[in-house]
């Protein structure tokens, strides 16, 4: 069999395409990984697609062409965040949904409208592989949330975040995919609640190991931790409730630092994390980030609030390594102030095994050795239907 063409697209917040797309050209894959746009993050990829203050017309043919690639160049298109080449319909905002809308923006409405997600049927149709990988908001729920979760994000986000129309527009788009992919992933369990039963949980395949080395605070004895959080959406990743915990032990006298991380480049941003002792991650979503990922390559040691009910998604064995520190929006200070004082010392052995978790459930090259099995047989599968 010829080397399977992968295109990754498209790649957004977080780093996980591409390092999966790296990962499988070690691996003797010819991987692509394209962004739409660059954002504040700059994470490093392939191609961006989109260039800054580019007319919308320009755009659209730049998006055509990609898809007309797609069908020529590529075995396998991996699509992210439940996103394809087609452009996504946006619900309208509070502040715009009274405008007076011009021709243009209606006649782009109406394009959007038209074509979202028709690429994936004649993807299908050209004999294509189709695979979708969900993070996190793509999918997720408020609606769903509310009902079925004692803490989510969806009590905490602002007023229009996630709308009844927003939710219906999700499932909709969800139902597309689920008719088109031939594997859908999600990086997060709480997905696969409302994702497809045939749905499977991946783990994050953002970092190459080899990049990070572990940081050895041994000079320092943890004297004073210094504490990390560094959200990319406050209300998202429960930042209140760790400004109101850091608040009360600074009252009370406990000794460490802070250093909250916001609106960095991830290479400005990974120079902070060297110098943390302990991260606190995010605090509704039921399971932790790629920033977790991330400093748990480091050596440090992961606060976070892990959904017991959602570990049925996750392999046994990976759920019996699992070094984080459990914490809800209630406990976060309680479980803090143990391991800033009685709990001290521990903090560097959970720094080793959170580093050892992620050489073994983390490392791209594995994670892509798995998903190229995958391609494979859906390749195979396509080419022996193309031949009946």
């Amino acid at each position: 069999m010829p080397r399977l063409r992968i295109l990754h697209c498209p790649t957004m917040v977080g780093g996980n395409p591409q390092g999966l797309a790296r990962a499988e050209r070690e691996l003797g894959l010819e991987s692509w990984a394209v962004a739409f746009n660059q954002d504040y993050f700059k994470y490093e990829t392939d191609e961006v697609l989109f260039a800054k203050r580019q007319s919308p017309l320009v755009r659209e043919i730049k998006r055509w062409r990609l898809l007309i690639r797609a069908l020529i160049d590529f075995d396998i298109i991996h699509f992210n965040f439940g996103l394809s080449i087609m452009p996504q319909w946006i619900q309208p905002s509070a502040a715009t949904k009274n405008e007076h809308p011009s021709l243009v923006r209606r006649m782009y409405r109406g394009y959007v409208r038209l074509f979202e997600l028709r690429d994936l049927s004649l993807l299908k149709r050209a004999g294509k592989g189709v695979v979708v990988t969900y993070q996190g908001d793509d999918a997720r729920q408020g609606d769903y949330c509310l009902t079925n979760f004692k803490i989510s994000p969806a009590g905490e986000v602002e007023a229009g975040y996630y709308t009844p129309q927003s939710d219906q527009h999700k499932r909709k788009r969800i139902a597309r995919f689920a008719q088109y992919a031939d594997r859908i992933y999600a990086l997060n369990p709480d997905l696969l609640y409302v994702l497809p039963s045939q749905a499977q949980f991946r783990p994050y395949s953002r970092i190459d190991l080899r990049d990070w080395d572990v940081v050895d605070g041994e000079d320092s004895g943890l004297e004073v931790p210094m504490i990390l959080h560094a959200p990319t959406h406050r209300s998202v990743k429960g930042t209140r409730f760790v400004l109101d915990a850091i608040s009360r032990l600074r009252a009370e006298g406990v000794a460490f630092e802070f250093t909250l991380v916001e609106g960095l480049s991830h290479a400005e941003a990974r120079r902070l994390y060297q110098g943390a002792d302990l991260l606190v991650d995010q605090l509704l979503c039921g399971w932790y980030g790629g920033l977790a990922v991330e400093l748990m390559a480091l050596g440090k040691p992961v606060i976070c609030y892990i959904r017991e009910d959602d570990l049925k998604f996750i392999p046994q064995q990976m759920r019996e390594e699992l070094p984080i520190i459990n914490a809800t929006p209630a406990t976060l200070c309680d479980v803090l102030r143990e391991w800033l004082t009685i709990r001290k010392h521990e903090l560097r052995d959970v720094g080793r095994r959170s580093r050892a978790y992620v050489e073994r459930w983390h490392d791209p090259l594995k994670i892509a050795a798995t998903l190229i099995g995958e391609y494979k047989a859906i390749v195979s599968s396509r080419r022996q239907r193309a031949s009946q």
